[in-house]
């Protein structure tokens, strides 16, 4: 099944700067299929924390959602919608739809693997992860990073994967690694397209 990323634009200026499970389940409420959907990927919004536990949102970003291709009208529901987080909203516009391109370096700001929460385990067992997958590639470990998640603080890691296939990389993308992909965590990107915020 080919997968797609849905881009969509939005209008709103703040979110929580810990926004992932606030923004799954925002969009759980208007789509109810996306509940515990194990093919949906949500990654978070950037912008640029105030220091506050709010995020001033960048001008030009999207809401970035990946799916596959035959969920597509499922998700367009969204369009024109008001998504409320906290005390925070935002509105979106109709996506853009675009196929996965295959990178040799992908990055993923944060990778949840449940019961490792330090470096050199979490390597090991982000190894075991690819080789499941079947994906060849060289990893290298980012900052430690923490998500909560209906009041339980998660660790993580940013991470890495260097010298891809073409094959490796679009099945990571669309794979991804860990848990939590509907709320932000072990979603892939190339590295040229974002920055490692």
């Amino acid at each position: 099944m080919i997968h797609v990323e849905l881009h969509f634009p939005f209008t709103g200026t703040t979110l929580p700067s810990d926004q992932g499970y606030a923004l799954y389940g925002a969009i759980s409420r208007l789509i109810p299929e996306a509940h515990e959907a194990d093919w949906l990927a949500i990654e978070t919004i950037p912008g640029t924390a105030r220091g506050d536990g709010v995020t001033q949102l960048d001008r030009d970003a999207r809401l970035k959602i990946r799916i596959p291709q035959d969920r597509v009208p499922l998700i367009l529901k969204l369009a024109g919608k008001r998504l409320e987080l906290d005390s925070h909203a935002i509105r979106l516009g109709a996506p853009q739809i675009f196929l996965l391109k295959p990178a040799t370096t992908l990055y993923a700001r944060i990778v949840t693997i449940k019961g490792f929460t330090e470096p050199e385990p979490f390597l090991d067992a982000v190894c075991r992860k690819l080789d499941e997958l079947g994906v060849a590639g060289e990893q290298a470990i980012g900052p430690r990073r923490v998500v909560k998640v209906g009041g339980h603080t998660i660790v993580g890691f940013g991470l890495k994967i260097h010298e891809l296939s073409d094959e490796g990389s679009i099945i990571l993308q669309e794979r991804g690694l860990g848990g939590r992909r509907r709320m932000g965590c072990g979603i892939f990107f190339p590295i040229t397209e974002r920055n490692e915020r």
